[in-house]
C-alpha cells in the first residue's frame, strides 16, 4: 500500500495518476476527497483529515509500505518551524511507529550552500528533513529549484498585461522544473523496494533558463509580448502581507528569494540522473497556453 499525503495538489494529483496508471494499490489522505481527481475516489482508500492530525496519520500509515510526504505550508503560520516540523512531528513519529517502509517527501535545493541556514522556507524544509531522517526510515528528500507550474498563478497579468512579476534577478539563470516530472521521480522511488537510507534526489528539469529567457518564450509560445519584472523584496513581502500571509511565512518567502538570488538552486552540478524531460518550452505549449486561452 501506498499512502500519498496532499493528493489534490498539483504534485499529489499528478502522482496518485501515475501509481494508478502502473497498477499500485493507494490510499489518500485528503482533507475534503470531493476535491480528488475525477473517477479517483473510487480507485483509492481515503482517510479524511490532516496529516498534521496524529490520529489520522495513524489510521493512514497502518500497513504502509510506501509514503509520499508533502508539508501544504499554512500561509498564516506563526513561524516557519511551526509550519514545517511542527507539522510534520506526528506524521514523522507515526513513520516510525507503524514500520513505515519508505518514505519520499518534497525538499528543496541548497543543502551544502553558503545560503542554507539563512533561506527563510528552504532552512525550514532541510531543518524537517533532518528530523525524517533522524527516524531512521528509508528516505528520499525530493530537492527541487522554482515550478514552472508557477507562473500559472501569474495567468491574469500575463494575459491582460503582458507581464509577470517575482523578486528574483531576471538575467541569473537557474534550473527550473514542471510538476508532472517530480510527481513521474517519486512515483518511481515509491514504487522501488530496492533502496534504503538518506539521500537527497535532485530534480533539476533539462535546463538552466533566466526569467527573460522565460519571459521570450512565453511570448513566443503565446503569440504576443510578455515581459519579466523584478520586484524590489519590500515591495514582493508587501505584496504576500496584503494576500493575508503572516509576516513571519512572509519573510522567510523574501528571506527564500535573496538566497536564490545568491546561488541557492546552483550548488548542485547538472547530471543526466538528475534531469528531467519537460522543457520550458513544452510546458507553456502543453500547459500554460492552454491556460491562457481558457
Amino acid at each position: 500500500m501506498i499512502v500519498v499525503t496532499a493528493p489534490t495538489a498539483n504534485i499529489g494529483s499528478q502522482l496518485v495518476q501515475d501509481l494508478l496508471d502502473a497498477g499500485a494499490p493507494v490510499r489518500v489522505v485528503a482533507r475534503d476527497p470531493a476535491r480528488l481527481a475525477p473517477g479517483v475516489a473510487g480507485r483509492v482508500e481515503i482517510v479524511r483529515g490532516s496529516h498534521a492530525d496524529p490520529a489520522v496519520v495513524a489510521e493512514a500509515f497502518a500497513g504502509a509500505d510506501a509514503v509520499f510526504w508533502l508539508v501544504p505550508a499554512d500561509p498564516r503560520a506563526t513561524s516557519l518551524d511551526e509550519a514545517y516540523s511542527g507539522f510534520a512531528r506526528p506524521g514523522i513519529e507515526a513513520f516510525a511507529a507503524h514500520k513505515v517502509g519508505r518514505v519520499v517527501g518534497v525538499s528543496a535545493l541548497g543543502r551544502g550552500t553558503p545560503v542554507a541556514d539563512r533561506a527563510g522556507h528552504v532552512t525550514a524544509t532541510l531543518a524537517m528533513d533532518d528530523l525524517i531522517a533522524a527516524t531512521g526510515v528509508p528516505y528520499r528528500a525530493l530537492c527541487m529549484p522554482s515550478f514552472m507550474d508557477n507562473t500559472l498563478r501569474q495567468i491574469a497579468p500575463i494575459t491582460s498585461q503582458g507581464v509577470f512579476y517575482g523578486p528574483l534577478r531576471p538575467n541569473d539563470p537557474s534550473p527550473a522544473v514542471a510538476t508532472r516530472d517530480i510527481a513521474a521521480v517519486a512515483a518511481r522511488l515509491l514504487l522501488d523496494e530496492g533502496w534504503t537510507g538518506f539521500e537527497e534526489v535532485p530534480v533539476l528539469g533539462p535546463e538552466d533558463i533566466t526569467y527573460d529567457e522565460m519571459a521570450a518564450t512565453i511570448s513566443d509560445v503565446l503569440g504576443r509580448p510578455v515581459r519579466y519584472e523584478q520586484l524590489p523584496g519590500e515591495a514582493f513581502k508587501a505584496g504576500m502581507l496584503a494576500r493575508g500571509i503572516s509576516e513571519p511565512m512572509a519573510q522567510g518567502l523574501l528571506d527564500m528569494a535573496v538566497a536564490k538570488n545568491e546561488g541557492l538552486d546552483r550548488g548542485v552540478a547538472r547530471t543526466p540522473q538528475w534531469s528531467t524531460p519537460t522543457t520550458f518550452r513544452q510546458w507553456c505549449t502543453e500547459v500554460l497556453k492552454p491556460a491562457a486561452d481558457a
